[in-house]
């Protein structure tokens, strides 16, 4: 269970053994293992300086496993830690590289192949996210998202930023915006812009991972992973360009605003709908989510079209932006 750690497997073996007994001193742990005193002392200091078990005091000290998913994390925490360590003696390394081997573009591009590869090498740009993960993201999608990515809510925990930037499309998944409240209420940033190219995930702007073909439903058959240079700079430049256009994702409705609002708008349902309009959404999205009927949707929309002077409900929506009435 612990090897991936390394922990050695006869190390293991006694945590096991102390997770099964009441606290033991090393001599009763060593005749409890079949081992001598001498070959069991030794092991159980590795075993305390991982984290896998704990001394009592009193004499003879005693011996206490510690849980085994407590264990895991302080495991986890440690192999974090020596990654970190050894990525930056690897970056400290690339100076002693002659300056023509040190950016080949053969090693800023890898191609993936293969379901468990690409969510492997997903699942690692996650973890590596130390100051800030960039999103871009759209349908179609393999299965619709029923609730909040549990490796982006950890990012945000560990205070990292998370911006994420949605096609339309994206608010229209029956359940979205459950999923984009809980994400945006645990720190995420999120904008929507009406042409979203791709789907794009880039961990410190060191590096990217993104599907091999744009009809692909997920990043989940193949992908390109592209590492630091020219092609990851312009990838992130895009983002940010996107970035600056997009407007926010519309957050919860006030009481106002809510279902049975047939009587029309006030102020901050007018200023829900004006951000779902800049948003790009359709209009039965837009009614679903107003909870008003096709036609109330119509008649707030031709009210604030003329108050606005807008020709097109897109256009009503960004006017309303550019206003200051929804917030960039």
């Amino acid at each position: 269970m612990f090897e991936p750690f390394g922990v050695l497997a006869s190390d293991e073996a006694l945590y096991r053994l102390l997770l099964r007994h009441p606290p033991l001193d090393t001599s009763r742990l060593a005749a409890a293992a079949g081992r001598t005193e001498a070959e069991t002392a030794p092991a159980v200091e590795r075993l305390a300086e991982l984290g896998l078990v704990t001394l009592l005091p009193g004499a003879p000290v005693r011996l206490v496993a510690t849980r085994p998913d407590a264990a895991v994390d302080q495991l986890t925490v440690r192999w974090q830690d020596q990654v970190a360590v050894a990525r930056t003696a690897a970056t400290a390394l690339l100076a002693d590289l002659p300056v023509d081997r040190r950016h080949r573009p053969e090693d800023q591009v890898e191609i993936l192949f293969g379901r468990g590869s690409v969510a492997a090498a997903f699942d690692r740009l996650q973890r590596s996210v130390r100051r800030e993960l960039l999103v871009l993201d759209r349908p179609p999608y393999a299965q619709e998202p029923a609730e909040p990515n549990r490796a982006e809510l950890e990012i945000l925990a560990r205070g990292a930023r998370v911006r994420g930037l949605y096609a339309p499309e994206a608010l229209e998944v029956p359940g979205a915006f459950d999923v984009f409240e809980a994400v945006v209420a645990a720190g995420e940033q999120a904008r929507v812009h009406t042409d979203v190219p791709l789907k794009l995930a880039v961990a410190d702007a060191s590096t990217a991972i993104l599907p091999f073909s744009r009809e692909a439903h997920e990043m989940v058959d193949s992908a390109f992973v592209i590492h630091e240079g020219a092609l990851l700079d312009a990838l992130v430049q895009l983002f940010e360009l996107l970035w600056a256009a997009a407007v926010p994702v519309p957050g919860p409705l006030a009481a106002a605003g809510g279902a049975g609002g047939e009587r029309g708008g006030d102020a901050e349902s007018d200023r829900q709908l004006l951000t779902l309009l800049a948003a790009g959404l359709k209009d039965e999205a837009v009614a679903r989510r107003l909870g008003v009927s096709a036609r109330t949707l119509n008649r707030r929309v031709s009210a604030l079209m003329l108050r606005l002077g807008a020709r097109t409900r897109f256009q009503a929506g960004l006017q309303a932006a550019r206003n200051g009435a929804v917030d960039l």
